[in-house]
């Protein structure tokens, strides 16, 4: 078994998106190559309704699957399909955009304010940009929820992990999304697949990402976790990206440490992208855009 070293700590940044809502971004927009499957990470807790409640009016999807991962209050939802809904504190909502949906999402803060959670988005291969939109909501008690004997705690969103397979499927990149929490000082090893790429972003408690045995090729850190100076602690809004390897091992601090760690099979395929649509090609971004424009964005098939 070999364990993955660090390739990457980075904090997640702050900005702004929608009609004003402030959030940070742990990665997107970018070269996220070394991200494939997986395009944007956004964390968008906040406590501070004037910072969100502006919320995200409706807008445009195609060729992309958005996942929203909501901790506390709610998130209301519509779309050009007729659909509304809610997702709360737990939820998911995987939404598949395909061909092209528009659609708004509304943040409302629970009783004390806070508006806690995230959104993921993923690629579609080539094969299914165009495939007819879909959700997948699914409420917080569906989600399994594994207990080991050393109290390390593992919601199992999608995908399989310690015999559990989680409620979202048929997703293109085979996607594997946890919600992990380890206990103060527990040092945890976890499996992923050597196929997969991974990353890990914290969002309480801290600890290190790291092979005890190895020296870590970190451009902040470039000694061994055994040696007398470990490598930077990893703690809230810290993402972690992970070299090869079969599995992980994360050293939880004083406080213990939570963190989303997400993998997904590369798509290795090209990337055209322009805001909230992403394509394989220039012609094909051009494309979306233009029926924007003449009102032929939205399919048969996504009208329902």
């Amino acid at each position: 078994m070999s364990i993955r070293p660090v390739k990457r700590l980075i904090k997640s940044k702050p900005t702004t998106e929608g009609a004003g809502v402030h959030l940070r971004r742990a990665f997107g927009f970018g070269n996220t190559s070394e991200f494939d499957p997986f395009l944007l990470l956004d964390d968008f807790r906040n406590d501070v309704p004037e910072d969100y409640l502006a919320g995200f009016p409706w807008h445009p999807h195609r060729g992309i699957e958005t996942i929203t991962y909501v901790l506390a209050g709610t998130v209301e939802h519509g779309d050009s399909m007729g659909n509304r809904g809610a997702i709360a504190a737990g939820d998911v909502q995987w939404m598949t955009a395909g061909s092209g949906i528009i659609h708004q999402e509304m943040p409302k803060g629970d009783h004390a304010g806070r508006m806690h959670g995230f959104q993921l988005w993923a690629n579609l291969p080539s094969s299914l940009k165009m495939t007819a939109p879909r959700y997948q909501e699914v409420k917080a008690l569906d989600i399994p929820e594994i207990k080991d004997d050393d109290a390390t705690h593992v919601r199992v969103v999608c995908g399989k992990f310690w015999g559990k397979t989680g409620p979202v499927d048929g997703i293109a990149a085979d996607p594997i999304y946890l919600d992990v929490s380890v206990p103060p000082g527990r040092r945890k090893t976890l499996p992923v697949e050597i196929t997969r790429h991974a990353f890990a972003y914290v969002f309480a408690g801290d600890g290190k990402f790291c092979n005890a045995s190895e020296p870590l090729a970190v451009p902040t850190e470039p000694v061994g976790w055994a040696d007398t100076k470990p490598h930077a602690e990893a703690d809230n809004r810290s993402l972690v990206l992970f070299d090869r390897g079969d599995e992980l091992m994360v050293q939880a601090g004083d406080n213990g440490i939570r963190f989303l760690l997400v993998s997904g099979k590369p798509l290795e395929e090209p990337v055209a992208w322009y805001g909230p649509i992403v394509m394989n090609t220039q012609e094909q971004l051009r494309q979306a855009f233009n029926e924007l424009e003449k009102g032929t964005f939205l399919k048969k098939d996504a009208r329902g």
